[in-house]
């Protein structure tokens, strides 16, 4: 289980949910989008498993 804890980085994101970085943003902010985690000071990711549940979620629709 360890897919359950990856964080990828907003490159791989943006790949594999297909919007650009600002719909991406407007969506997080919205509260439609999985959170980003902090990582350091300057760095952002999101955890793998909730981006793939919210690509499972989106599929249905």
């Amino acid at each position: 289980m360890q897919n359950e804890n990856r964080v990828i980085r907003r490159k791989q994101l943006l790949e594999m949910i297909g919007v650009s970085s600002v719909t991406q943003w407007r969506m997080e902010k919205a509260g439609l989008f999985p959170a980003r985690r902090r990582l350091g000071k300057a760095s952002v990711g999101w955890i793998l498993a909730e981006v793939e549940e919210w690509i499972k979620s989106r599929e249905r629709i």
